[in-house]
Protein backbone atom coordinates (compact mmCIF):
# COMPACT_ATOMS: atom_id res chain seq x y z
CA UNK A 1 0.00 0.00 0.00
CA UNK A 2 0.70 3.33 -0.83
CA UNK A 3 3.86 2.09 -3.37
CA UNK A 4 3.44 5.20 -5.52
CA UNK A 5 3.17 8.17 -3.05
CA UNK A 6 5.75 6.31 -0.85
CA UNK A 7 8.52 5.86 -3.50
CA UNK A 8 8.31 9.41 -4.86
CA UNK A 9 8.65 10.61 -1.43
CA UNK A 10 11.48 8.75 -0.34
CA UNK A 11 13.64 9.82 -3.42
CA UNK A 12 12.76 13.71 -3.01
CA UNK A 13 13.83 13.41 0.24
CA UNK A 14 16.81 11.63 -0.16
CA UNK A 15 17.50 13.99 -2.51
CA UNK A 16 17.91 16.85 -0.18
CA UNK A 17 19.07 14.58 3.01
CA UNK A 18 22.39 14.18 0.70
CA UNK A 19 22.78 18.21 0.11
CA UNK A 20 25.40 19.38 2.45
CA UNK A 21 23.35 22.46 2.95
CA UNK A 22 19.76 23.47 2.19
CA UNK A 23 18.86 26.69 0.40
CA UNK A 24 14.87 28.42 -0.12
CA UNK A 25 14.96 27.24 -3.86
CA UNK A 26 15.92 23.66 -2.88
CA UNK A 27 13.15 23.41 -1.02
CA UNK A 28 10.69 25.02 -3.01
CA UNK A 29 11.75 22.71 -6.29
CA UNK A 30 11.71 19.96 -3.87
CA UNK A 31 8.06 20.84 -2.73
CA UNK A 32 6.87 20.75 -6.07
CA UNK A 33 8.01 17.36 -6.93
CA UNK A 34 5.94 16.36 -3.34
CA UNK A 35 2.91 18.03 -4.96
CA UNK A 36 2.86 16.53 -7.86
CA UNK A 37 3.36 13.16 -6.50
CA UNK A 38 0.75 13.89 -4.05
CA UNK A 39 -1.89 14.66 -6.67
CA UNK A 40 -0.97 11.51 -9.20
CA UNK A 41 -1.48 9.38 -5.61
CA UNK A 42 -5.40 10.99 -5.70
CA UNK A 43 -4.77 13.62 -2.61
CA UNK A 44 -7.98 16.27 -2.72
CA UNK A 45 -5.81 18.91 -4.26
CA UNK A 46 -7.14 21.24 -0.87
CA UNK A 47 -5.14 18.40 0.83
CA UNK A 48 -2.22 18.52 -0.77
CA UNK A 49 -2.41 22.66 -1.20
CA UNK A 50 -2.49 22.78 2.58
CA UNK A 51 -0.07 19.68 3.41
CA UNK A 52 2.53 21.59 1.00
CA UNK A 53 2.31 25.08 2.04
CA UNK A 54 2.81 23.70 5.93
CA UNK A 55 6.11 21.53 5.03
CA UNK A 56 7.42 24.54 2.81
CA UNK A 57 6.77 26.65 5.60
CA UNK A 58 8.65 25.37 7.94
CA UNK A 59 11.00 23.70 6.12
CA UNK A 60 12.59 27.21 4.79
CA UNK A 61 13.22 28.83 8.08
CA UNK A 62 16.42 29.66 9.78
CA UNK A 63 16.68 27.17 12.01
CA UNK A 64 16.76 24.72 9.23
CA UNK A 65 18.52 26.24 6.39
CA UNK A 66 21.38 26.59 8.93
CA UNK A 67 21.40 23.75 10.75
CA UNK A 68 24.16 21.13 10.69
CA UNK A 69 21.54 18.31 9.52
CA UNK A 70 18.90 19.92 7.50
CA UNK A 71 18.14 16.46 5.36
CA UNK A 72 17.23 15.35 9.02
CA UNK A 73 14.99 17.73 9.77
CA UNK A 74 12.97 17.97 6.72
CA UNK A 75 12.21 14.25 6.94
CA UNK A 76 10.67 14.92 10.40
CA UNK A 77 8.67 18.24 9.02
CA UNK A 78 7.44 15.75 6.54
CA UNK A 79 6.61 13.29 9.06
CA UNK A 80 4.58 15.74 11.05
CA UNK A 81 2.80 17.32 8.25
CA UNK A 82 1.88 13.47 7.30
CA UNK A 83 0.79 12.31 10.48
CA UNK A 84 -1.21 16.02 11.28
CA UNK A 85 -2.65 15.20 7.65
CA UNK A 86 -4.43 11.65 8.55
CA UNK A 87 -4.75 12.34 12.34
CA UNK A 88 -5.66 12.10 15.33
CA UNK A 89 -6.38 8.63 15.75
CA UNK A 90 -9.19 7.25 17.34
CA UNK A 91 -9.12 2.97 17.06
CA UNK A 92 -11.42 2.24 19.85
CA UNK A 93 -14.91 0.98 19.68
CA UNK A 94 -16.67 3.36 21.96
CA UNK A 95 -18.87 1.45 24.05
CA UNK A 96 -22.29 2.47 25.93
CA UNK A 97 -22.54 2.12 29.57
CA UNK A 98 -25.60 0.26 29.08
CA UNK A 99 -25.43 -2.77 26.76
CA UNK A 100 -26.14 -3.43 24.08
CA UNK A 101 -23.97 -0.84 22.10
CA UNK A 102 -25.58 -0.18 18.66
CA UNK A 103 -22.98 0.53 15.99
CA UNK A 104 -24.29 1.41 12.23
CA UNK A 105 -22.28 0.20 9.38
CA UNK A 106 -23.04 2.87 5.82
CA UNK A 107 -21.84 2.61 2.89
CA UNK A 108 -22.23 2.25 -1.36
CA UNK A 109 -22.72 -0.95 -2.46
CA UNK A 110 -19.15 -3.06 -2.75
CA UNK A 111 -17.60 -1.25 -0.31
CA UNK A 112 -17.44 -4.11 1.60
CA UNK A 113 -19.88 -3.68 4.61
CA UNK A 114 -20.94 -7.38 5.09
CA UNK A 115 -17.40 -8.75 5.14
CA UNK A 116 -16.65 -5.98 7.43
CA UNK A 117 -18.97 -6.35 9.81
CA UNK A 118 -17.91 -10.08 10.17
CA UNK A 119 -14.40 -8.54 11.04
CA UNK A 120 -15.43 -6.02 13.61
CA UNK A 121 -17.29 -8.60 15.15
CA UNK A 122 -14.76 -10.90 15.03
CA UNK A 123 -12.58 -7.66 16.87
CA UNK A 124 -14.73 -7.46 19.34
CA UNK A 125 -15.44 -10.80 19.98
CA UNK A 126 -11.95 -12.18 20.39
CA UNK A 127 -11.57 -8.54 22.87
CA UNK A 128 -13.98 -10.30 25.38
CA UNK A 129 -17.25 -9.09 23.80
CA UNK A 130 -20.78 -10.97 22.61
CA UNK A 131 -21.52 -9.13 19.28
CA UNK A 132 -24.91 -9.69 17.10
CA UNK A 133 -24.55 -9.42 13.67
CA UNK A 134 -28.26 -8.04 11.54
CA UNK A 135 -28.51 -8.53 8.19
CA UNK A 136 -30.16 -5.48 7.60
CA UNK A 137 -29.45 -4.94 3.88
CA UNK A 138 -32.76 -6.06 2.25
CA UNK A 139 -31.64 -4.54 -1.26
CA UNK A 140 -28.80 -6.88 -2.28
CA UNK A 141 -30.05 -10.70 -2.49
CA UNK A 142 -26.87 -12.15 -1.66
CA UNK A 143 -26.04 -10.13 1.59
CA UNK A 144 -28.57 -11.83 3.93
CA UNK A 145 -26.72 -15.55 2.56
CA UNK A 146 -23.36 -13.54 2.99
CA UNK A 147 -23.43 -12.31 6.57
CA UNK A 148 -25.24 -15.64 8.00
CA UNK A 149 -22.00 -17.68 5.99
CA UNK A 150 -19.81 -15.52 8.08
CA UNK A 151 -21.36 -15.79 11.37
CA UNK A 152 -21.24 -19.75 10.88
CA UNK A 153 -17.42 -19.30 10.29
CA UNK A 154 -17.05 -17.03 13.08
CA UNK A 155 -19.56 -18.65 15.48
CA UNK A 156 -21.14 -15.89 16.00
CA UNK A 157 -25.37 -15.02 16.03
CA UNK A 158 -26.57 -13.48 12.65
CA UNK A 159 -30.20 -11.75 13.07
CA UNK A 160 -32.07 -12.32 10.10
CA UNK A 161 -35.83 -12.10 8.63
CA UNK A 162 -37.08 -12.90 4.86
CA UNK A 163 -40.14 -12.04 5.45
CA UNK A 164 -40.15 -8.99 3.50
CA UNK A 165 -39.70 -6.63 6.81
CA UNK A 166 -38.69 -2.78 6.77
CA UNK A 167 -34.60 -2.84 7.39
CA UNK A 168 -35.68 -0.36 10.18
CA UNK A 169 -38.10 -2.88 12.06
CA UNK A 170 -35.66 -5.41 11.66
CA UNK A 171 -33.17 -3.32 13.17
CA UNK A 172 -35.21 -2.56 15.87
CA UNK A 173 -36.28 -5.92 16.50
CA UNK A 174 -32.34 -7.32 16.68
CA UNK A 175 -31.46 -5.02 19.24
CA UNK A 176 -34.44 -6.21 21.11
CA UNK A 177 -33.20 -9.59 21.07
CA UNK A 178 -29.61 -8.41 21.61
CA UNK A 179 -31.26 -7.66 25.06
CA UNK A 180 -32.79 -10.54 25.63
CA UNK A 181 -29.85 -12.87 24.76
CA UNK A 182 -27.37 -10.65 26.96
CA UNK A 183 -25.25 -9.78 24.02
CA UNK A 184 -23.28 -6.45 24.80
CA UNK A 185 -22.80 -5.20 20.73
CA UNK A 186 -25.16 -5.00 18.05
CA UNK A 187 -23.56 -4.58 14.56
CA UNK A 188 -25.89 -3.10 11.90
CA UNK A 189 -24.95 -4.35 8.14
CA UNK A 190 -26.63 -1.70 6.20
CA UNK A 191 -28.38 -1.61 2.54
CA UNK A 192 -26.07 0.53 -0.30
CA UNK A 193 -26.36 1.57 -3.94
CA UNK A 194 -24.00 1.83 -6.51
CA UNK A 195 -24.70 5.95 -5.78
CA UNK A 196 -26.05 7.86 -3.36
CA UNK A 197 -29.09 8.12 -3.54
CA UNK A 198 -32.80 9.79 -1.72
CA UNK A 199 -33.89 6.62 -1.18
CA UNK A 200 -30.97 4.64 0.28
CA UNK A 201 -30.81 8.06 2.62
CA UNK A 202 -34.04 7.68 3.63
CA UNK A 203 -33.95 3.97 4.89
CA UNK A 204 -30.97 5.15 6.78
CA UNK A 205 -32.24 7.82 8.67
CA UNK A 206 -35.12 6.06 9.61
CA UNK A 207 -32.69 3.27 10.89
CA UNK A 208 -30.82 6.12 12.82
CA UNK A 209 -34.62 7.43 14.41
CA UNK A 210 -36.23 3.73 15.09
CA UNK A 211 -32.27 2.55 16.89
CA UNK A 212 -30.78 5.74 17.53
CA UNK A 213 -27.12 4.22 16.82
CA UNK A 214 -24.29 4.52 19.38
CA UNK A 215 -21.29 4.63 16.59
CA UNK A 216 -22.05 5.13 12.91
CA UNK A 217 -18.98 3.82 10.98
CA UNK A 218 -18.68 4.66 7.27
CA UNK A 219 -17.19 1.90 5.21
CA UNK A 220 -15.00 3.07 1.80
CA UNK A 221 -13.20 1.42 -0.34
CA UNK A 222 -10.06 2.62 -0.49
CA UNK A 223 -9.35 1.98 -4.01
CA UNK A 224 -11.79 4.61 -5.73
CA UNK A 225 -9.62 7.46 -3.93
CA UNK A 226 -11.50 10.68 -4.18
CA UNK A 227 -14.74 9.05 -5.19
CA UNK A 228 -14.49 7.37 -1.26
CA UNK A 229 -13.69 10.80 0.03
CA UNK A 230 -16.70 12.59 -2.08
CA UNK A 231 -19.39 9.85 -0.55
CA UNK A 232 -17.48 10.30 2.89
CA UNK A 233 -18.22 14.10 2.43
CA UNK A 234 -21.81 13.76 1.63
CA UNK A 235 -22.50 10.99 4.27
CA UNK A 236 -21.37 12.87 6.58
CA UNK A 237 -23.67 15.97 5.52
CA UNK A 238 -26.98 13.40 6.17
CA UNK A 239 -25.56 10.97 8.94
CA UNK A 240 -24.15 11.47 12.15
CA UNK A 241 -20.63 10.07 11.63
CA UNK A 242 -18.05 8.72 14.04
CA UNK A 243 -15.41 7.09 12.06
CA UNK A 244 -14.55 5.79 8.54
CA UNK A 245 -13.58 2.28 8.30
CA UNK A 246 -11.02 2.16 4.65
CA UNK A 247 -11.65 -1.51 2.89
CA UNK A 248 -8.93 -2.72 0.51
CA UNK A 249 -5.99 -0.26 1.85
CA UNK A 250 -4.01 -3.64 1.05
CA UNK A 251 -4.57 -3.22 -2.50
CA UNK A 252 -4.05 0.46 -2.94
CA UNK A 253 -0.84 1.49 -4.27
CA UNK A 254 -1.63 5.69 -4.34
CA UNK A 255 -3.57 6.07 -1.09
CA UNK A 256 -5.48 9.03 -1.95
CA UNK A 257 -7.87 8.45 0.31
CA UNK A 258 -6.38 7.62 3.07
CA UNK A 259 -4.40 10.37 3.03
CA UNK A 260 -7.71 12.96 2.29
CA UNK A 261 -10.81 11.07 4.24
CA UNK A 262 -9.70 12.65 7.75
CA UNK A 263 -8.97 16.24 6.30
CA UNK A 264 -12.07 16.49 4.15
CA UNK A 265 -14.66 14.66 6.42
CA UNK A 266 -13.23 15.72 10.02
CA UNK A 267 -14.05 12.30 11.04
CA UNK A 268 -11.51 10.11 12.26
CA UNK A 269 -10.17 6.46 10.24
CA UNK A 270 -10.89 3.63 12.65
CA UNK A 271 -9.99 0.54 11.07
CA UNK A 272 -8.52 -0.40 7.68
CA UNK A 273 -9.29 -3.48 5.69
CA UNK A 274 -5.79 -5.58 4.04
CA UNK A 275 -7.03 -8.51 3.39
CA UNK A 276 -9.96 -10.86 2.54
CA UNK A 277 -9.79 -12.70 5.35
CA UNK A 278 -11.97 -12.29 8.77
CA UNK A 279 -8.83 -11.51 10.31
CA UNK A 280 -7.41 -9.02 8.18
CA UNK A 281 -8.70 -5.20 9.75
CA UNK A 282 -6.53 -2.90 11.72
CA UNK A 283 -6.77 -0.44 13.57
CA UNK A 284 -5.39 2.87 11.79
CA UNK A 285 -2.40 4.61 13.45
CA UNK A 286 -1.35 7.49 11.13
CA UNK A 287 1.96 7.49 12.92
CA UNK A 288 2.83 4.12 11.80
CA UNK A 289 1.61 4.89 8.39
CA UNK A 290 3.66 8.15 7.79
CA UNK A 291 6.65 5.81 9.10
CA UNK A 292 5.93 3.17 6.37
CA UNK A 293 5.37 6.04 3.86
CA UNK A 294 8.53 7.59 4.42
CA UNK A 295 10.58 3.88 4.12
CA UNK A 296 10.91 3.99 8.17
CA UNK A 297 9.74 0.86 9.12
CA UNK A 298 6.95 0.24 11.17
CA UNK A 299 8.30 -2.24 14.14
CA UNK A 300 5.38 -1.96 16.27
CA UNK A 301 3.14 -2.96 13.97
CA UNK A 302 5.58 -6.15 13.51
CA UNK A 303 5.84 -6.96 16.44
CA UNK A 304 1.97 -6.97 17.28
CA UNK A 305 1.29 -9.20 14.03
CA UNK A 306 4.22 -11.67 15.19
CA UNK A 307 2.42 -11.62 18.41
CA UNK A 308 -0.91 -12.49 17.35
CA UNK A 309 0.19 -15.71 15.52
CA UNK A 310 3.12 -16.75 17.01
CA UNK A 311 4.17 -18.75 20.13
CA UNK A 312 6.27 -17.51 22.57
CA UNK A 313 8.25 -20.64 23.73
CA UNK A 314 8.17 -21.98 20.02
CA UNK A 315 9.58 -18.74 18.46
CA UNK A 316 12.69 -19.27 21.80
CA UNK A 317 13.25 -23.06 20.58
CA UNK A 318 13.65 -21.57 17.15
CA UNK A 319 16.11 -18.48 18.37
CA UNK A 320 18.00 -21.39 20.10
CA UNK A 321 18.23 -23.52 17.20
CA UNK A 322 19.43 -20.44 14.94
CA UNK A 323 22.56 -19.48 17.74
CA UNK A 324 23.54 -23.59 17.59
CA UNK A 325 22.99 -24.07 14.04
CA UNK A 326 20.84 -27.07 14.34
CA UNK A 327 18.22 -25.50 12.11
CA UNK A 328 16.72 -27.91 9.77
CA UNK A 329 14.66 -27.34 6.98
CA UNK A 330 11.76 -28.82 8.72
CA UNK A 331 12.30 -25.18 11.28
CA UNK A 332 12.49 -23.71 8.03
CA UNK A 333 8.99 -25.28 6.56
CA UNK A 334 7.03 -24.27 10.15
CA UNK A 335 8.93 -20.82 9.88
CA UNK A 336 7.35 -20.24 6.15
CA UNK A 337 4.02 -21.05 7.46
CA UNK A 338 4.13 -18.61 10.49
CA UNK A 339 5.38 -15.75 7.88
CA UNK A 340 2.43 -16.43 5.97
CA UNK A 341 -0.35 -16.29 8.79
CA UNK A 342 1.61 -13.07 9.47
CA UNK A 343 1.24 -11.30 6.05
CA UNK A 344 2.59 -11.55 2.56
CA UNK A 345 6.27 -11.74 3.12
CA UNK A 346 7.59 -7.96 0.82
CA UNK A 347 5.16 -6.09 3.42
CA UNK A 348 6.42 -7.83 6.08
CA UNK A 349 10.41 -6.83 5.18
CA UNK A 350 8.80 -3.18 4.51
CA UNK A 351 8.10 -2.83 8.08
CA UNK A 352 11.75 -3.56 9.55
CA UNK A 353 13.22 0.36 9.26
CA UNK A 354 16.00 0.39 6.55
CA UNK A 355 15.08 -2.92 4.66
CA UNK A 356 11.83 -1.52 2.84
CA UNK A 357 14.06 1.01 0.14
CA UNK A 358 16.95 -2.28 -0.03
CA UNK A 359 13.95 -4.64 -0.87
CA UNK A 360 11.37 -2.18 -3.19
CA UNK A 361 13.44 -3.20 -6.63
CA UNK A 362 13.58 -7.04 -5.58
CA UNK A 363 11.13 -9.39 -7.37
CA UNK A 364 9.98 -10.57 -4.40
CA UNK A 365 6.62 -12.65 -5.01
CA UNK A 366 5.30 -15.14 -2.34
CA UNK A 367 4.89 -17.80 -5.20
CA UNK A 368 8.92 -18.45 -4.42
CA UNK A 369 7.71 -19.51 -0.71
CA UNK A 370 4.86 -21.79 -2.54
CA UNK A 371 8.07 -23.34 -4.23
CA UNK A 372 10.43 -23.71 -1.36
CA UNK A 373 7.04 -25.30 0.58
CA UNK A 374 6.87 -28.10 -2.52
CA UNK A 375 10.22 -28.64 -3.10
CA UNK A 376 10.55 -29.28 1.36
CA UNK A 377 7.41 -31.16 1.70
CA UNK A 378 8.73 -33.91 -1.32
CA UNK A 379 11.67 -34.44 1.34
CA UNK A 380 11.81 -37.26 3.92
CA UNK A 381 12.31 -36.98 7.41
CA UNK A 382 15.72 -37.47 7.43
CA UNK A 383 16.47 -35.43 4.45
CA UNK A 384 15.11 -32.32 5.74
CA UNK A 385 17.01 -33.08 9.27
CA UNK A 386 20.53 -33.69 7.02
CA UNK A 387 20.06 -31.87 3.47
CA UNK A 388 23.76 -32.64 3.04
CA UNK A 389 22.48 -35.95 2.04
CA UNK A 390 20.50 -35.23 -0.78
CA UNK A 391 22.62 -36.07 -3.71
CA UNK A 392 21.68 -36.54 -7.68
CA UNK A 393 19.30 -39.32 -7.55
CA UNK A 394 17.44 -37.61 -4.14
CA UNK A 395 17.05 -34.57 -5.99
CA UNK A 396 15.72 -36.11 -8.96
CA UNK A 397 12.58 -37.73 -6.69
CA UNK A 398 12.28 -34.53 -4.51
CA UNK A 399 11.92 -32.12 -8.12
CA UNK A 400 9.71 -34.99 -9.74
CA UNK A 401 7.45 -34.95 -6.42
CA UNK A 402 7.56 -30.55 -6.13
CA UNK A 403 7.25 -29.91 -9.56
CA UNK A 404 10.28 -28.39 -10.26
CA UNK A 405 13.76 -29.21 -11.68
CA UNK A 406 16.83 -30.66 -9.96
CA UNK A 407 18.82 -27.84 -10.03
CA UNK A 408 16.42 -25.68 -8.27
CA UNK A 409 16.36 -28.31 -5.13
CA UNK A 410 19.88 -28.29 -5.42
CA UNK A 411 19.93 -24.30 -5.29
CA UNK A 412 17.87 -24.56 -2.34
CA UNK A 413 19.60 -27.06 -0.49
CA UNK A 414 22.87 -24.55 -1.32
CA UNK A 415 21.41 -21.62 -0.14
CA UNK A 416 20.06 -23.31 3.25
CA UNK A 417 23.70 -24.27 4.44
CA UNK A 418 24.73 -20.73 3.20
CA UNK A 419 22.07 -18.93 5.65
CA UNK A 420 22.70 -21.75 8.49
CA UNK A 421 26.95 -20.95 8.31
CA UNK A 422 25.96 -16.95 8.18
CA UNK A 423 23.72 -17.67 11.45
CA UNK A 424 25.67 -19.26 13.41
CA UNK A 425 29.04 -16.64 12.15
CA UNK A 426 26.46 -13.80 13.61
CA UNK A 427 26.11 -15.67 17.05
CA UNK A 428 29.55 -16.09 17.26
CA UNK A 429 31.02 -13.08 16.10
CA UNK A 430 33.22 -14.85 13.33
CA UNK A 431 31.34 -13.21 10.98
CA UNK A 432 32.22 -9.94 12.76
CA UNK A 433 35.44 -10.17 12.64
CA UNK A 434 35.78 -9.60 9.15
CA UNK A 435 33.67 -6.42 8.97
CA UNK A 436 29.80 -8.21 8.61
CA UNK A 437 27.86 -7.53 11.41
CA UNK A 438 23.72 -7.41 11.53
CA UNK A 439 23.76 -3.97 9.52
CA UNK A 440 25.16 -5.65 6.69
CA UNK A 441 22.25 -8.18 6.95
CA UNK A 442 19.62 -6.56 4.97
CA UNK A 443 22.50 -5.76 1.54
CA UNK A 444 24.44 -9.65 2.11
CA UNK A 445 20.33 -10.53 1.36
CA UNK A 446 19.70 -8.46 -1.18
CA UNK A 447 22.70 -9.50 -3.35
CA UNK A 448 22.49 -13.03 -2.16
CA UNK A 449 24.18 -15.54 0.40
CA UNK A 450 26.83 -16.17 -2.25
CA UNK A 451 28.33 -13.43 -1.81
CA UNK A 452 29.26 -13.73 1.76
CA UNK A 453 32.17 -15.76 1.27
CA UNK A 454 33.20 -13.24 -1.58
CA UNK A 455 33.36 -9.85 0.43
CA UNK A 456 35.10 -11.89 3.31
CA UNK A 457 38.06 -12.66 1.74
CA UNK A 458 37.86 -9.11 0.37
CA UNK A 459 38.13 -7.55 3.41
CA UNK A 460 40.73 -9.83 4.53
CA UNK A 461 42.88 -9.00 1.40
CA UNK A 462 42.45 -5.12 2.16
CA UNK A 463 43.60 -5.37 5.69
CA UNK A 464 46.78 -7.62 4.96
CA UNK A 465 47.57 -4.80 2.41
CA UNK A 466 46.98 -2.41 5.09
CA UNK A 467 50.10 -4.19 7.16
Amino acid sequence: MFETIASKLQAVIQRLSRRGYLTEAAVREAMREVRLALLEADVNFRVVRDFTDQVTAQAVGEQVLKSVTPGQQVVKIVYDALVGMMGPADPLVHLSPEPPTVIMLAGLQGSGKTTTAAKLARRLHEGGHHPLLVAADMKRPAAIDQLEILGRQLELPVFSRRDGTAAPRICQQAVAEARKQGLDVVILDTAGRLHIDAEMMAELDEVVRTVKPHQTYLVADAMTGQDAVESASRFHERLPLDGVILTKLDADARGGAALSIRAVTGRPIKFVGVGEKVEALEEFHPERMASRILGMGDVVSLVEKAQATMDVEEARAMEEKLRKATFTLEDFLKQIHQMRRIGPFKELLAMIPGWGPAFEQMPIDDSELTRVEAIIQSMTPGERLKPEIIEAGRRRRIALGSGTAPHEVAGLVKQFRQMRGMMKGLADGSLSRVGIGVQDVPGLMARGPVKVKQRSKRLKGKRKKRR
